[in-house]
């Protein structure tokens, strides 16, 4: 898929619609993703109301792309409609368990990722949140999720109104491993790494931080033990909340 190749994170959108018609029908083919045992353990929540997104910006440190964004996809994994079957049809259902919440999210992962491509093909743009298993707890009130339900994704979608550069990636070698997993010398880490770190954005990172280096803005700055261990706790207790046994 060539577009792959020229994929780039949409933060400002027109005001052209996102019509239901075209959403439900890249729904409708995003289905057809890979699921375990069929049971396509995934719902989405669409909002698109000021009100809803209003509600949803918190949750996402009130990115203004959250609110600015004609469309705002959650998607979470979802073991509350295979429960609900079984227990209307005289079977016992047993998934209030982390494997179950693990098989839910990756059902509802692959089924993100095969929307954003055929998002993309339509030429949509859309922004990956990851601020989404930051602060579940947030979404699920404001979606009004039910037990065994938990947010797991979510894309603010809607027709380009910027043309940002294309995200740099790590050479292959970084990424692919033959037979065994190879472990990386210091020296395998220098060649791997030089290509981002040596970009003029990855060295205004650093000097705007007062960082030695780029390794360090993300231990120090963005991704810090402190604030990952706390979100640990808050998703673990909320996972519980939702009837996941951790």
């Amino acid at each position: 898929m060539e577009s792959l190749n020229n994929r780039k994170s949409i933060r400002k959108y027109s005001s052209r619609e996102v019509t239901d018609k075209l959403l439900n029908r890249l729904f409708s083919e995003s289905e057809h993703t890979q699921t375990m045992g069929n049971l396509q353990l995934y719902s989405v929540v669409v909002t698109r109301s000021e009100e809803g997104k209003k509600k949803l910006a918190p949750a996402h440190f009130n990115q203004s792309m959250v609110t600015e964004a004609p469309v705002v996809l959650t998607i979470c994994a979802d073991f509350h409609r295979t429960s609900e079957w079984c227990n209307h049809r005289q079977a016992v259902p047993g998934y209030g368990n982390f494997l179950s919440f693990i098989n839910a999210s990756i059902d509802a992962l692959l089924f993100t990722q095969t929307f954003c491509n055929l998002a993309e093909e339509e030429g949509l743009g859309y922004c990956y949140l990851g601020t989404t298993v930051y602060c579940p707890q947030m979404i699920i009130d404001a979606l009004k999720l039910p037990q065994l339900v938990m947010p797991v994704a979510t894309i603010t979608l809607g027709w380009p109104a910027e043309n940002p550069p294309v995200s740099d990636r790590l050479p292959l070698g970084a990424i692919v491993h033959q037979e065994t997993y190879s472990d990386y010398s210091e020296a395998d880490i220098d060649r791997l790494y030089s290509y981002k770190e040596n970009l003029e954005e990855s060295k205004h990172f650093v000097e705007i931080n007062n960082k030695k280096n780029l390794a360090q803005v993300f231990t120090d700055i963005r991704y810090t033990k402190k604030d990952n261990e706390l979100m640990s706790d808050g998703m673990i207790e909320t996972l519980k909340k939702q009837g996941f046994k951790i």
